[in-house]
């Protein structure tokens, strides 16, 4: 089992952030290798919502489809995959204040299968480097 944890520091409000990165629509404009991000279902969003996920990884376009398994506004918000090429795949954010900013920490777990069993160091590396790329982008994106 991979487990990535990863943090940013970002100088805004913990609800603005919370709200932020927990609309899916806006993971394009942050989350390194997201090609399509989006709530399948009805209703507000909270535990049980569902979700798709068309992301690129070592070149491959990877389709997850999951639900929210945790959502307390403005500290918590947790996923995991129902379907993809990860038998185990799933995570979510942490949000703190700090002093008028958020610490904003997400956390990876997953199992790799098939292809990525093969380059399961590789691909670990990869995803490390990618969450570090998406949480300094948020940081960016939300502090212009």
């Amino acid at each position: 089992m991979i487990k990535i944890e990863q943090s940013v520091v970002i100088n805004r409000p913990i609800e603005e952030v919370f709200a932020f990165v927990t609309d899916y629509e806006t993971h394009l404009q942050w989350q390194s290798g997201v090609l399509e991000a989006k709530i399948t279902s009805e209703g507000p969003l909270g535990v049980g919502s569902q979700y798709t996920y068309m992301m690129q990884l070592l070149g491959r376009r990877l389709e997850t489809a999951g639900e929210i398994t945790e959502h307390e506004p403005p500290s918590k918000h947790g996923w995991k995959a129902t379907s993809g090429p990860f038998p185990v795949f799933q995570g979510g954010f942490l949000f703190e204040a700090v002093d008028g900013s958020t610490k904003v920490t997400m956390v990876t777990e997953a199992e790799a299968g098939g292809f990525f069993k093969l380059a399961e160091p590789l691909a670990l590396r990869m995803t490390q480097r990618q969450l570090e790329t998406s949480l300094n982008n948020l940081k960016d994106l939300l502090e212009a």
